[in-house]
């Protein structure tokens, strides 16, 4: 009795401990869809405050439209990757890059404002952003888990690969 309680203990836990690795995808993922598609579905020229933003040299090059679009279709693209759980930890650094330019051009100057502001002026700080990148910081660690295409692929490609063994141990030389 005991030992099957053991067993469906651990295998309640096995399926469970990937749950919080979804939860998260899923939250930062649809953060950065709805910011793609609501900077897109204005078109694909670049308002006027976006043209006077102060960007990071890596991206201060780009036109001004282009950036605005590759923005916009990054946070799309890799936003529902996470979703997925594809590529998550390409996904990943992706969105990462594209918080760390939203954050030097627009947030940060903003300083740090709470949820209770979000969609006001007052709320474009750095606090949602950084809080972002940390649940960022999770799937590019941790990766996607195990309710993600990452893993399905995984297991598809190394199915009939054998277990790794440890190479044998060596006696120290005296």
């Amino acid at each position: 009795m005991m030992h099957s309680l053991l067993f469906w203990r651990a295998k309640a836990l096995e399926w469970i401990a990937d749950l919080g690795l979804l939860a998260v995808r899923l939250w930062v993922a649809q953060e950065f869809v709805f910011a793609g598609v609501t900077k897109l579905s204005g078109g694909l020229h670049a308002p006027a405050w976006f043209a006077a933003l102060h960007f990071p040299l890596v991206v201060r090059w780009l036109p001004i439209d282009v950036n605005w679009v590759v923005a916009g279709v990054g946070e799309i693209t890799f936003g529902t990757a996470l979703v997925l759980g594809l590529c998550s930890r390409f996904a990943s650094i992706a969105l990462l890059f594209i918080t760390y330019v939203a954050v030097y051009s627009v947030h940060f100057d903003l300083g740090w404002a709470g949820w209770n502001q979000i969609e006001t002026d007052a709320g474009q700080g750095f606090k949602v952003p950084l809080m972002l990148a940390v649940m960022l910081g999770v799937t590019l660690t941790q990766g996607a888990g195990r309710y993600s295409l990452d893993r399905l692929i995984e297991r598809h490609l190394f199915r009939n690969t054998p277990a790794r063994t440890p190479p044998p141990h060596r006696p120290a030389m005296a």
